[in-house]
């Protein structure tokens, strides 16, 4: 069996600026739970991001990116989203999906999701946010994209993904 080949920090870089995308990034010390590197956050505008791997108990495979400070209820979620009961996915299952470790976890990553086995929800408030903030596939940087830069990630990568407002969940 052969390794599955990913995108990496640099190679990520390269082809967002490639795509004529603008990503700003900052190097920094290991952050791997929201609430770490509050220093850090301080230099950098917009919209900074907590990312959930889940499976349900039908084996879908689900990425949430939401604004840090987004409460999600997990045992609504799934009547929400339309998935069975969600439980984290396992390092391994994460790696082999999405290329990153715990601690990476990063909307980014769905550039390692060519086949689309992973679902992504977004979070309104990121949904509207002017700047968004993700690791660039490593927790030891963080990459800005402006809004109208991170849904062309998403059409350069011909990926759906589904809008929902916390909030109200």
């Amino acid at each position: 069996m052969t390794e599955k080949s990913f995108y990496t920090q640099s190679t990520l870089l390269q082809v967002l600026n490639g795509w004529g995308l603008s990503p700003r990034t900052k190097e920094h010390e290991a952050v791997f739970r929201v609430g770490e590197g509050e220093g850090i956050k301080d230099d950098l505008p917009g919209a900074h991001t907590k990312n959930l791997f889940l499976k349900d108990d039908k084996g879908q495979l689900w990425l949430i990116s939401a604004e840090q400070q987004t409460q999600i209820n997990l045992k609504a979620l799934p009547k929400i989203i339309g998935s069975g009961r969600l439980s984290f996915g396992s390092e391994e299952r994460l790696y082999d999906a999405l290329g990153v470790r715990p601690g990476s976890v990063t909307a980014l990553a769905l550039i390692n999701d060519p086949d689309q086995k992973v679902r992504f929800i977004l979070d309104r408030r990121l949904f509207d946010a002017e700047i968004v903030n993700f690791h660039p596939l490593v927790n030891t940087a963080t990459t800005a994209l402006d809004q109208a830069d991170f849904r062309r990630f998403f059409v350069k990568l011909g990926r759906a993904y589904r809008v929902i407002d916390f909030s109200d969940v």
